[in-house]
């Protein structure tokens, strides 16, 4: 026996994104009437759909005229996802090239809704390297990726991820609000994170950021593997190519030099 309860839930989901989809360039402005024909639905339902988009932000409407319009924030989610996607395609020659002059793990993130998200992980050639965390929800005040995102974006989100609690991974990790506070300064005044087993025991990492077109952070690349490889000397000695690398991912992107962090122009 169907779901009826469960199919027009879906139904209306579909039926929705039909009606986001009756916008054009030519028709960017449409009544109710106009999308009724359009869906073949009764005006009633058809207005029911149209006042649930309006309270989310999907749609919005001319006060003079009436009509709907997409909003604000249908254009804010395609220029996340084309943000998104252009960091993981234009940084894919980028990560493939540091990988080959470190050996070592290498990763591109971003944070998403406080959590941070590795993009991509190209893994070390090596039989001993650090596993792959690729497509899941990490915490961010632990790692080097976490630290530079934090660092250099918005005074909000650090103080909304101070307020959460500073989760302890390890005994290595900031769990103090005021350490954690004086972390954030040194990473923006030094222009990138480490990571010396705060997140994982055995571990170590360091990250520098990506910034995009409109000159905020939009992601961190890092370099990453085992202790016993990775002394922090060896680590540091990675920062050149690093930063090279985020460099000109950056560039790629669209980013203004004079956004470039001191770890960058030291880099050149």
């Amino acid at each position: 026996m169907r779901n009826t309860q469960k199919d027009g839930r879906l139904s209306s989901v579909a039926t929705a994104m039909l009606l986001l989809k009756s916008f054009t360039d030519e028709h960017n402005e449409l009544g109710i009437g106009a999308l009724s024909r359009h869906l073949g639905l009764a005006k009633s339902t058809v207005h029911r759909l149209a006042s649930t988009l309006l309270d989310a932000g999907m749609l919005d409407q001319n006060k003079e005229t009436g009509k709907y319009r997409l909003g604000l924030t249908v254009f804010e989610l395609g220029m996340l996802a084309r943000r998104k996607m252009d960091i993981y395609n234009e940084a894919k020659i980028f990560l493939r090239e540091l990988r080959e002059k470190t050996q070592e793990t290498v990763n591109l993130a971003i944070m998403r809704d406080d959590s941070l998200i590795y993009l991509n992980s190209l893994e070390s050639p090596s039989a001993i390297k650090v596993r792959s965390h690729m497509g899941l929800r990490l915490s961010a005040h632990c790692s080097a990726e976490g630290k530079v995102l934090l660092a250099f974006g918005a005074p909000d989100d650090q103080a909304r991820i101070i307020a959460q609690g500073l989760s302890r991974q390890t005994l290595n990790t900031i769990i103090d609000p005021v350490v954690f506070a004086d972390e954030m300064k040194l990473v923006e005044d030094r222009g990138y994170a480490t990571d010396y087993e705060e997140s994982e025991i055995g571990v170590r990492s360091i990250a520098v950021p990506v910034f995009s077109g409109d000159n905020d952070v939009a992601a961190a690349v890092g370099i990453s593997g085992p202790v016993q490889r990775l002394t922090k000397r060896t680590l540091t000695s990675y920062l050149p190519a690093l930063t090279r690398a985020a460099d000109a991912l950056s560039t790629k992107l669209g980013a203004g030099p004079r956004y470039a962090p001191p770890a960058l122009r030291m880099a050149k």
